[in-house]
Order: structure tokens, then C-alpha cells, then sequence
């Protein structure tokens, strides 16, 4: 599915970049720079992405001096864990072979708090798309 998915790479980028608007997702958090939503297929109590609303395949081709984009991130992190009470959490990104999605994103994760009472692992294993 990885391959099929990096050969719309392209197509996927310009769709963030142009029509984020038109992506059927309930928007958790939406800035000028990013959008946040729960993963359609969580696999943590709590699990929602963050992507970028440009083409950046992956976070080695990310302009590091975007600043409008990593303050929404960090603004857009602290919001979620205050608006959904995570005791714990994690701020994941993949890269390389660990990136199935051809799109930056991250995943904010926790398998504690959002309503659950379930105790969070340790050492929780990485996510992937």
C-alpha cells in the first residue's frame, strides 16, 4: 500500500495544499498552516494527526525556518492535550520507511485520559499511518 500511496505523492500534496477544505474529516483544531482530526484508524485510546495544509512529503523535506507552521503545531498540541485532559502523551513523526502516508503529519497519542481510565504503557510501541 506504501508504494501505491507515494506514487500520488504528488496529487496528495496539492490536495493539502489547495482543497484541505474538501477533506471529509471532523476538523479537532484548523489554522492557516495545519489541520487536526482523529486518525480514522486510532491505534491508541487517543489518537489524532496533524498535517500540514501544503505539500511537504515528509519532515527531511520541511523548510525549518517556518515558523508560521511549527508555532500552530505547538499552539495546536497544547490546546488538545488541555481541551482533552492527557495526563501523558506523545508527539509522534515517521519517517523513511515508517511513513506509509505521503504527507507530513504527526500523531499526538496517548492511552491514557480522553475518557478512558485504561492505564498507559510504558514505552508505548511507534506508530505507523
Amino acid at each position: 500500500m506504501r508504494k501505491v500511496f507515494w506514487l500520488f505523492a504528488p496529487l496528495i500534496g496539492w490536495i493539502f495544499a489547495h482543497m484541505s477544505f474538501a477533506i471529509p474529516v471532523k476538523r479537532l483544531h484548523e489554522t492557516d498552516a495545519l489541520m487536526a482530526f482523529h486518525h480514522p484508524k486510532p491505534s491508541y485510546v487517543f489518537h489524532v494527526l496533524l498535517i500540514p495544509k501544503k505539500a511537504v512529503p515528509s519532515l527531511k523535506e520541511f523548510d525549518s525556518t517556518d515558523i508560521t507552521f511549527l508555532t500552530d503545531l505547538y499552539s495546536t498540541v497544547q490546546s488538545l492535550v488541555d481541551e482533552f485532559q492527557l495526563p501523558a502523551w506523545r508527539l509522534i513523526v515517521n519517517g523513511g520507511e515508517y511513513q506509509v502516508f505521503p504527507q507530513l503529519h504527526f500523531h499526538l497519542i496517548s492511552d491514557v485520559g480522553a475518557g478512558s481510565s485504561r492505564p498507559g504503557r510504558e514505552d508505548p510501541a511507534p506508530t505507523r499511518d
